[in-house]
């Protein structure tokens, strides 16, 4: 696939100037904004990341046209209302600009709000996607398979949450864990 950026086109001055504006545009206000090194961490609604992602991969001014990383977290309760969260966070990468960006989304653990799957834009995500549903818990709506991809489909609980309590026995065998010091 041919890179949409031209030589001719004026570089703009940060990265984070140029999401920020691109967000503007289609009416999206993050949340938060911050970054450090001209790498933007910027926090999104769940209702807005697809868009978001979306106008992020496409438009030749940013053309973040790889998923680097999609990492799951347990957040454990928010000190403000005491709600369980997790987060999902998005490293992104322009290979012809050679330019970093990170996308935050949080939202309460119940899964009263999913996730939107990112898998239309970067197909790659889907496995991603389904490593943080296995490990942290998180639900992803519009993925084609959500299912466990680590541990079999039979696990009990999601072993990176913090209240994860570890199973004594799987089919009948005893499960023995090493004590950290």
């Amino acid at each position: 696939m041919a890179s949409p950026i031209s030589n001719d086109q004026q570089q703009p001055s940060t990265v984070q100037e140029v999401v920020m504006a691109l967000l503007a545009s289609i009416e999206i206000i993050p949340i938060l904004v911050g970054g450090a090194n001209g790498h933007p961490q910027i926090h999104l609604k769940a209702t807005q990341l697809v868009v978001a992602c979306d106008q992020l991969r496409t438009d030749p001014s940013t053309y973040f046209d790889h998923l680097s990383c999609l990492t799951g977290l347990d957040l454990g309760p928010n000190k403000q209302t005491g709600l369980q969260e997790v987060q999902v966070v998005y490293t992104l990468y322009s290979i012809p600009h050679q330019h970093w960006c990170s996308l935050y989304v949080t939202t309460e653990r119940d899964g009263a709000v999913l996730v939107p799957s990112v898998g239309s834009i970067w197909p790659g995500a889907w496995w991603h996607e389904r490593e943080a549903f296995d490990l942290v818990g998180i639900n992803f709506s519009n993925h084609p398979d959500l299912r466990r991809i680590l541990l079999p489909a039979d696990w009990e609980g999601h072993p990176l949450r913090k209240d994860y309590q570890q199973q004594a026995q799987y089919h009948g065998l005893e499960l023995q864990y090493r004590k950290e010091d």
